[in-house]
Parts: C-alpha cells; sequence; structure tokens
C-alpha cells in the first residue's frame, strides 16, 4: 500500500524544573540557595530521508512525544537536557499545521532538518534569584511546556518530468523501456497502484528523473478513480508527458481523451494546467494508431509538440528522451513556497496567544501557560516571591489589561485558579 498523507500529533518534552535548595554544610550555616536549573526538554524533529518511499509508519503510530528535561538538584546542579526525537520522512515531504493549513516546511534535500516542535526551556533554580536585597529566595521557576501541535505530512514526489494519462495507454511499459525501473504492467486498467519513479540518463552527467502516475480518469480531481491521492504528485514535476493511445483499441477517441484529463488538471489546480506538455502518442504500431494520429496531429500540433512513439517496439523512445531533457533545460525548477513571514508570525501568536484576560460579570480573571508556570513557580506564603510574581504581572500587561477591563481596588481577580484582591 501506498500511503502519501499522514496527520500526527507531536509534542516536545518539558523543561525540567528548578530546585529550590540550600547549602546545609558543616561550619556553613545559613549558606544560601543552592537549587540547580532544570534541563532543557527534547525538540522534535523531522529529518528527510532518501531511503524511504513512503509516510506508511506514521499510519500505524500517530503521537509522538520527545524526552522531557530533568528537573534540577541541590548543590547547583544542572538537570540533563531532555533527547532529541527525530522522525525521518520521506524525500519530498511538506509540513502543514493541521489546524490553518499554513506549509511550515518543504523537505526537498537528503537530510535535510526542520525543527517541528521545540523543547520546554528548563526552569532557573533559586540560585539564579539571589541578589542583594533577596539573599535566600524561596522559590525557583518551573520548566516550560514543549510545543504541541498537529500537523499533516503531505508527500509529492520529486520528479522532473510526469508521465500523465488514462490507465492502459503505456505510461508503464514507456517508464520501463526508458529506465530501468520494473513497475508491474499487464493489460488491464490501474495495474500502477502507486507512482514509480526511474532515471532517465541522456549521456554522462545529464539525466532526469521520470514519474509514472497512476491513471487518471473522468471525475479524477472529485476523487474519482486514484485521483486525488496521485495528483498532487504532478505538481511537483516540471514537464508532463501526456500519454496517448494513438490506436483507440478500447474505443475512445483520443482527442476526447486529451482534453479529458487537461480538464482534471485543471480543475485540480490551475498550477497543472498550465504546466507544459509533450503529447506522447503511443501504441504507433497498432494499424488503427495511424488515423487517429493524423486526426490529433491536425487537431494539437499547432499547440503541442506532439511525438509518435511505439513502447512495445521503442520506435520513437530516443527522441522522446532527448526532447523531454531539452525542454527540461529551459523551464525553471519549481520550489514549493514557504511564506517565512507567515509561519513566524503564527509561531509568535501561538506564544502571544499564551495570556488571556478576561471579564464576566464583576468576575476578573487571566490564565494561559506562562501563568500557569509563573503560579507553580510561587510561594505565596513568602514575601519575596509573592512581590516577584505581581512584578511580572505588571511587566507583562496583566495589571495594565486588568484596568482597561475595568478593575478596579477591592476587585475579585482569578490568575489560574489563585484568587485575590485587585491593588492598584
Amino acid at each position: 500500500m501506498f500511503i502519501d498523507i499522514a496527520k500526527i500529533s507531536i509534542k516536545a518534552g518539558k523543561g525540567g524544573n528548578g530546585s529550590v535548595a540550600f547549602r546545609h554544610e558543616k561550619y556553613i550555616p545559613m549558606g544560601g540557595p543552592a537549587g540547580g536549573d532544570g534541563g532543557d526538554g527534547g525538540s522534535v524533529v523531522l529529518v528527510a530521508d532518501e531511503g524511504l518511499r513512503t509516510l506508511m509508519d506514521f499510519r500505524y503510530k500517530r503521537h509522538y512525544q520527545a524526552e522531557s528535561g530533568e528537573d534540577g538538584r541541590g548543590k547547583k546542579q544542572y538537570g540533563s537536557d531532555g533527547k532529541a526525537l527525530y522522525l525521518r520522512v520521506p524525500v519530498g515531504t511538506l509540513i502543514k499545521d493541521e489546524e490553518t493549513g499554513i506549509v511550515l516546511a518543504d523537505l526537498k534535500t537528503n537530510g535535510q532538518q526542520y525543527v517541528v516542535a521545540r523543547g520546554g526551556r528548563g526552569g532557573k533554580g533559586n540560585v539564579k534569584f539571589k541578589n542583594s536585597i533577596r539573599r535566600t529566595p524561596r522559590f525557583a521557576e518551573p520548566g516550560t511546556k514543549g510545543d504541541e501541535r498537529e500537523i499533516v505530512l503531505e508527500l509529492k514526489l520529486i520528479a522532473d518530468v510526469g508521465l500523465v494519462g488514462f490507465p492502459n495507454v503505456g505510461k508503464s511499459t514507456i517508464l520501463a523501456s526508458v529506465t530501468s525501473a520494473k513497475p508491474k504492467i499487464a493489460n488491464y486498467h490501474f495495474t500502477t497502484l502507486k507512482p514509480n519513479l526511474g532515471v532517465v540518463s541522456i549521456g554522462e552527467g545529464h539525466s532526469y528523473v521520470l514519474a509514472d502516475i497512476p491513471g487518471l480518469i473522468e471525475g479524477a480531481s472529485e476523487g474519482a478513480g486514484l485521483g486525488l491521492d496521485f495528483l498532487r504528485h504532478i505538481e511537483r514535476t516540471r514537464l508532463l508527458l501526456h500519454v496517448i493511445d494513438a490506436s483507440g483499441q478500447e474505443g475512445r477517441d483520443p482527442v476526447e481523451d486529451f482534453y479529458m484529463i487537461n480538464d482534471e488538471l485543471e480543475q485540480y489546480s490551475n498550477k497543472l494546467s498550465e504546466k507544459e506538455q509533450i503529447i506522447v502518442l503511443n501504441k504507433m504500431e497498432l494499424p488503427e494508431a495511424i488515423n487517429n494520429a493524423e486526426k490529433i496531429e491536425k487537431e494539437l500540433s499547432g499547440k503541442y509538440e506532439i511525438i509518435q512513439v511505439s513502447a512495445a517496439t521503442g520506435k520513437g523512445l530516443d527522441l522522446l528522451k532527448k526532447r523531454a531533457y531539452e525542454k527540461l533545460l529551459l523551464i525553471e525548477e519549481e520550489i514549493e513556497f514557504v511564506d517565512e513571514e507567515v509561519v513566524e508570525d503564527f509561531l509568535d501568536r501561538k506564544e502571544r496567544d499564551t495570556i488571556v484576560v478576561t471579564k464576566e460579570d464583576d468576575y476578573y480573571s487571566a490564565e494561559g501557560d506562562f501563568l500557569e508556570r509563573l503560579v507553580a513557580s510561587t510561594n505565596f506564603d513568602d514575601f519575596e516571591s509573592f512581590s516577584n510574581f505581581q512584578k511580572v504581572l505588571i511587566d507583562k500587561g496583566v495589571i495594565q489589561k486588568l484596568r482597561e477591563l475595568g478593575a478596579v481596588e477591592g476587585d475579585l481577580i482569578s490568575v489560574c485558579g489563585v484568587e485575590f484582591d485587585f491593588v492598584d
């Protein structure tokens, strides 16, 4: 089975908590704070691997989590960092945010990596909060959560040229004849159930990758046949070889077939319909092909280059290989556009959205991942720790937002479930 799209959940490791500890050594009373920092959480990293051909592994396992960092310890000992989780995907895999559809990365080269979820930062131990005024801080910082997100992996084969056309027109035979690929070939529809790749050699140092895309039929752009499963793979190609059965031996009109396939390409994507094509009239060894070829030449020769071949006998295939290569030299390579500004804004927005201040009737509340970490790190029975809590609320704009919502002295405020009176 060929799997070319997968939805998975990923979670980076949480940062370890900072430690609250003090030196307790003989002859050194009141030795001061000695809590170490927590380790950073492990990230989730996607790696392009040319040895993989499908996303099959992600069909059976959909949840992935990296290792969390260790908590800090006394005697200023730092917790160890969590190990990163490396997930290998085929070359040609797009990474999309499932919620927004934003393309986060396009892994096009072997070994290319993308950190799709960053591990949480380790919290600071209480030794880091010591200063000339605060000599014995009795609080530390918890580790931050790692990124969590749902992503879609979408595989689009990396091929320079794509063979398209109705089922049973001879695409697989052409691929087998001009490359060393060994696709399944038989005289019935949908022999090819997954895209096949082969390398066409033109001479020393000159070659290109040819893909046999499974046969399209009317309605392919709406999912008929194998359409939607494989149309996406044509998007990577720079040139299409549109194969037509010139013999019409199945009772079909070759010209109508040509227009029908092009209509499916256009309905799926304008980009596909605009790709340059060479029309390949196959099965020219059959007597019926001569009259049909004349009809096709008359209808389409002014718009497209047309090459007559016989995949069964090999006639015309050398010319086809050469002309496809010459056209490729004139067509710029297409790159999946990853808008860095959009991605950066998306990731920044996720961070900004971690503090939400609301009012319902006369009740004010502030929520968010950041505030949860702040509450967890605060010792509300310790004056210095509580003072630090108030300062952070001011620095992060929470107090100002409460004022804008109408909070006045004495109003009840909740910060992640911890209630206190508002003091302005």
